[in-house]
């Protein structure tokens, strides 16, 4: 079964996904991240989402910083648009998420480098039955922010 989960985020906005249960027994892996301006043609866009393991303080608001080695992470977006550009869009190949299954609460978080514009999102999760074992080890990895 696939969840979906989609907002606006302003500039430096966090969301948390509700994805924790009281037994750990249902996990989600991302199978779809996009976005999407709120003003789309009529204002320049240099917009970060990213996803997180645990609740980011602060996000940033002038410079993202996307670290593909930092184990907390699990997607990342970059979006550029200009009005009356022919190049406006996300970037070719600037979508990318980890395989990894989490059964805790997620954290979407949006930067925004060339202004204060607000930035939609939209989120596809598949659920995945976990048995006690890997019930544990995904509740373990999401504490712990490990790989």
């Amino acid at each position: 079964m696939i969840k979906t989960f989609r907002g606006l985020l302003a500039d430096g906005g966090q969301d948390t996904i509700r994805l924790s249960t009281r037994d750990g027994m249902m996990g989600y892996r991302i199978v779809k991240f996009q976005g999407f301006p709120q003003k789309p043609g009529t204002a320049d866009y240099e917009s970060t989402l990213q996803i997180w393991k645990v609740k980011q303080d602060p996000v940033l608001t002038s410079t993202p910083i996307v670290d593909f080695s930092n184990s907390r992470l699990l997607a990342a977006l970059i979006y550029e648009g200009r009005p009356g550009s022919s190049s406006a869009g996300v970037l070719p190949d600037a979508v990318i998420f980890d395989n990894e299954v989490v059964n805790q609460d997620i954290f979407v978080t949006h930067t925004e480098a060339n202004g204060s514009e607000s930035f939609n999102y939209y989120i596809e999760l598949e659920q995945v039955k976990l048995d006690l074992g890997e019930a544990t080890v995904a509740t373990l990895k999401d504490m712990r922010g490990a790989n």
